[in-house]
């Protein structure tokens, strides 16, 4: 299995959720976070930001189904048909194990 971790615009959280659901993969953890990207945080005038709000989107999926989530997700999350600086990022890690709390079951 793969985790897939999305860092994303807020205004786009929807879209790629949606996307998500639309493809068939429904379970999804959201979070709101902050953090920079190589630009170092956007500046306005004298005003830096230095950190600027996203959101983080976590699913599971099937390893052979990991090309997929990736496409659905950076199709929905771009800003423009070429993309945008700030747009986020999409991190791809093994699962070695999944355990469902309720019933103390590994999965498999």
């Amino acid at each position: 299995m793969i985790m897939i971790r999305a860092i994303v615009r807020p205004e786009k959280c929807d879209a790629v959720k949606a996307a998500l659901l639309e493809g068939g993969y429904p379970a999804v953890t959201k979070i709101e976070v902050f953090g920079r990207g190589k630009q170092r945080g956007l500046k306005v005038g004298n005003i830096t930001y230095d950190e600027l709000p996203k959101t983080m989107l976590m699913t599971v999926v099937p390893d052979e189904e990991k090309d997929l989530v990736v496409k659905a997700i950076m199709e929905s999350a771009r800003t423009s048909e070429k993309g945008a600086y700030g747009d986020g990022k999409i991190f791809v890690s093994p699962v070695d194990d999944v355990y469902t709390i309720s019933s103390g079951k590994k999965e498999a």
